[in-house]
């Protein structure tokens, strides 16, 4: 019995995580649940679950949940709590084993950190967490002897061809990428894209931030950075190819040029369930691949040239420490002023490239402690919010 905790457990990975644990009642106990501001959701969760420690985002929000939950499920709380020390009470919880975390962003920072130091294994779907500190995460986990686990499809499957494997065999990886929805796409009609456009994926159901770096590419620039500190591997041994057809996840190329890849169908819940089952595997309850129905698989190099965001991401993993940092933060601005339609989809890359030149000109280099993590963070933040605010005056 694995006793897990959900960072996140609201958002569509959340809500996947809970359905795998719903479908293996003899495998998964919930012990721990945070969410942020959607209170319903979180009631219904708490009510099937019946968590030990629960957490939302603010006073009020718990004060709520608690109003709406039976007196059953109040009972089976031992903790409620709020904001970021509640993210590190769910993350710590002494009865937990295993830690997903699922949030979007950096709030999920310093839970991930008391979770390795407290010994949980981390089911890791949150891009930023690496991204941002993958060197200090890798290193902790190190010296803790906690393993980090891969919950992004892509990811997840690198893990599982690695899987049994001596790392001196490894060649590269491949990252596949759907492309999004915008793949044949012109330049200029690029310009126009709305945001409505844009939280259209061909093939996954994901968040509206996810969803919008699909589009641009930059989610796969991040799955690029993660690559490096999940698998110990330098920027030149990792390839991205477009695949629209989503079957297959991501390959791994050995020293004799054999490449292993793993298929699947487009369920978040199988590298979900992977990683709580983790060496073991389990049965699922939904229809596996069938390659006859599946029709041609396609194969491209991505255009940087429609899409820079990725050699933007190849950029700063090239750049010392602070510059995925400074990448991360500037297309969370970016993408946040595009969504509210004060940046053209075309200008995401264009704020992202200035942030990065920013980090560079200030000699912005290596990142030892968390603190010198959300300085540069935050430093590319207010620069982002500047320039874009000089795009929105300058129209």
């Amino acid at each position: 019995m694995t006793s897990v905790a959900i960072l996140g457990s609201t958002g569509s990975i959340g809500c996947s995580a809970l359905a795998v644990a719903l479908s293996h009642p003899e495998n998964v106990r919930v012990v721990g649940l945070a969410a942020g501001t959607n209170a319903t959701r979180f009631i219904e969760q708490v009510e099937c679950h019946r968590p030990q420690v629960v957490s939302m985002a603010s006073d009020a929000l718990l004060a709520s949940v608690h109003a709406g939950l039976s007196a059953s499920a109040r009972d089976s709380i031992d903790r409620s709590l709020t904001g970021t020390d509640g993210l590190l009470g769910v993350a710590t919880h002494p009865d937990v084993d295993l830690v997903l975390c699922a949030t979007t962003g950096t709030t999920a920072l310093e839970a991930v950190f008391a979770a390795i130091e407290a010994g949980k294994t981390i089911a890791l779907a949150n891009k930023e967490v690496l991204v941002m500190a993958g060197g200090l995460v890798m290193e902790a986990a190190r010296r803790c002897g906690v393993s980090i686990l891969p919950v992004d499809s892509e990811h997840n499957a690198i893990h599982q061809c690695l899987h049994g494997r001596s790392a001196d065999h490894l060649r590269r990886l491949i990252l596949t990428a759907s492309g999004g929805p915008f793949r044949e796409w012109s330049f200029e009609r690029l310009r126009g894209v709305t945001p409505a456009e844009a939280l259209v994926h061909p093939t996954w159901q994901m968040g509206r931030k996810i969803t919008v770096d699909s589009a641009t590419l930059m989610n796969k620039g991040l799955e690029v950075v993660e690559a490096k500190w999940l698998f110990g591997v330098t920027a030149e041994q990792i390839d991205v190819v477009v695949h629209p057809q989503s079957v297959v996840h991501s390959l791994v190329e050995l020293l004799d040029g054999s490449q292993i890849a793993q298929l699947g169908v487009t369920d978040m819940r199988l590298p979900i369930q992977y990683a709580f089952s983790y060496p073991d595997r389990w049965e699922t309850g939904f229809q596996s691949l069938d390659l006859a129905d599946s029709g041609p698989l396609e194969f491209s190099r991505p255009d940087v040239g429609r899409f820079p965001c990725l050699e933007l991401a190849y950029q700063a993993l090239r750049g010392g420490a602070a510059l995925p940092v400074a990448l991360n933060a500037a297309n969370e601005v970016a993408v946040e002023a595009f969504l509210a339609e004060t940046l053209p989809f075309t200008m995401i890359s264009e704020v992202i490239s200035n942030a990065l030149e920013d980090a560079q000109t200030a000699g912005l280099g290596h990142l030892s402690t968390l603190a010198e993590v959300k300085h540069v963070d935050r430093r590319a933040r207010q620069y982002s919010r500047g320039l874009i605010a000089e795009l929105q005056s300058d129209k």
